[in-house]
């Protein structure tokens, strides 16, 4: 038995599967984002261990032989987030997460301070990413910057908590702007950039590796053998890919999650800093990554549930489908500014195009546009690199709606194959690590893809729609980027 533990934004999920790679059984817990100041996004790390614990403990509950089997132990986690902890490894504010815009200005002083730092990185510096972060730190709350004696990663404070060790792995570390990503090494340069060493940061291990063991008072506690192996794990999107097989170049997934992630296996490191691309180490060794990322696509839903009073988001949706139309309404959904292809932190979501005739399932069917057409613009810059993109797969929270799907494969001009078990995405990949730590097997005989439940196809009619109306939301943005207030 393995079990994978992913930190997400909204939630910590956890989840057992067996030698045959079948989830076994799973337990969920919630998390809450502070947003204190406009553009600002936190957590207090804490309160990841509380959720960690409280899903382990709701396994323990009604799955405890099935614990007490684990030999192997996964993680994955939100990425990009800025952890900072003191001597005594307790955490000296809040972590500054992964979609929190604040450090803006910040991006081009580090680009400034180490003109190298695209060629390093492979990455243009971005808000979202952990470096900046810290030079914001630096400038904002001095006194904090000089108690800081290591940087973690959200998943690796959980690890610390969980083993003692202070580790992350090659994926997750790649998010950071502080890694050589094609040497796959921290980078002292770029430490050297935000006024750290490499003395601040958690030791390297392929997401494959073996790091650690449980201490024992949390085997104790979790009823799991002190013996089970945890392993590197991965950023989320790289565990998502583990966990469905994304391996090869050219294979690729969308996720539907908070956020939305189209990405590319690679067999090597392919930098396209220009065009906002990410380009990462993949969770096995010897292999890359590349993304497109949108800030709010399942989150653009959730936003407009609320904000539009419904009882949650499959009502909105219900309404949606439900109407035998279209229309030219517009929305832009960069509701906490925007990476791909813009590079956006000041870019705010927009409706435009409001009738008296539109209701609110046409207001419901705009977020869902906007947000594949935010996709659509993804998959444009990654094919403009060259390399074909085989068959995309999408998971996530999203991926459990057919009605989205269409939107979708019509906004993107390409089938969606949907597989089966797609919305347990990262969890499920960290399980598949913890294996691999623990057993030694070869990634191709573990890593393998799921079942195909359903492929959606694109409609030709609602296609050549699309590709008219995404005309008029590229426009959108660019006719009202400049009115976007500017400052923190």
């Amino acid at each position: 038995m393995y079990l994978g533990i992913d930190l997400g934004t909204s939630g910590v999920k956890a989840v057992l599967i067996n030698d045959r790679n079948d989830v076994e059984a799973q337990a969920t817990a919630e998390l809450h984002v502070s947003r204190p100041r406009p553009m600002w996004s936190e957590q207090d790390p804490h309160d990841w261990w509380e959720a960690a614990d409280k899903a382990i403990l709701a396994l323990k509950r009604d799955h405890g032989t099935l614990l007490m089997a684990v030999r192997g132990i996964g993680l994955s986690g939100q990425m990009h987030g800025a952890t900072l902890l003191d001597k005594a490894d307790r955490p000296l504010r809040p972590a500054i997460l992964w979609n929190d815009g604040r450090s803006g200005e910040e991006c081009a002083e580090l680009e400034r301070a180490e003109p190298r730092s695209r060629q390093i990185t492979g990455n243009p510096a971005m808000a979202g990413f952990t470096a900046p972060k810290l030079l914001w730190v630096r400038k904002h709350e001095p006194k904090i910057f000089k108690q800081t004696a290591k940087v973690l990663l959200p998943k690796d404070y959980l690890r610390l908590l969980m083993t003692g060790e202070r580790v992350s792995d090659m994926s997750d570390a790649a998010g950071t702007l502080w890694l050589d990503v094609g040497k796959r090494q921290w980078s002292d340069a770029m430490l050297a950039a935000t006024d750290l060493g490499p003395e601040h940061m958690p030791a390297l291990a392929e997401g494959t590796d073996a790091a650690g063991t449980l201490r024992a008072d949390v085997a104790k506690r979790w009823g799991i053998p002190a013996t089970a192996v945890v392993a590197g794990g991965a950023g989320d999107n790289a565990a998502s890919a583990a966990g469905i097989g994304v391996l090869e170049p050219g294979s690729a997934f969308l996720s539907l999650g908070t956020s939305g992630v189209l990405f590319v296996a690679d067999d090597g490191f392919y930098p396209d800093p220009e065009r906002t691309v990410h380009a990462f180490c993949h969770c096995l060794p010897d292999r890359w990554h590349r993304m497109s990322v949108i800030l709010s696509a399942a989150a653009s839903l959730s936003w407009f549930s609320h904000a539009a009073g419904a009882a949650n988001e499959a009502q909105l949706m219900a309404e949606a489908g439900q109407l035998d139309r279209v229309s030219e309404l517009l929305f832009l959904p960069y509701l906490s500014g925007e990476r791909t292809p813009h590079n956006d932190p000041h870019a705010q979501g927009v409706f435009f195009g409001l009738t008296p005739v539109l209701q609110r399932g046409d207001l419901t069917r705009a977020v869902l546009e906007g947000v594949a057409f935010a996709f659509a613009d993804g998959l444009d810059v990654l094919s403009a690199a060259g390399q074909e993109i085989g068959s995309i797969a999408v998971i996530g929270g999203g991926s459990r709606s057919p009605f989205w799907g269409k939107i979708l494969a019509a906004a993107l001009n390409r089938p969606l194959d949907y597989l089966r078990g797609g919305d347990v995405g990262a969890a499920h990949g960290a399980a598949r690590l913890g294996r691999l730590a623990a057993t030694g097997e070869a990634p191709e005989a573990v890593l393998t893809r799921p079942e195909t439940d359903f492929t959606v196809n694109p409609g030709r009619k609602l296609t050549d729609f699309y590709a008219r109306k995404r005309e008029r939301y590229r426009t959108l943005y660019q006719t009202t980027k400049d009115l976007f207030p500017r400052k923190t």
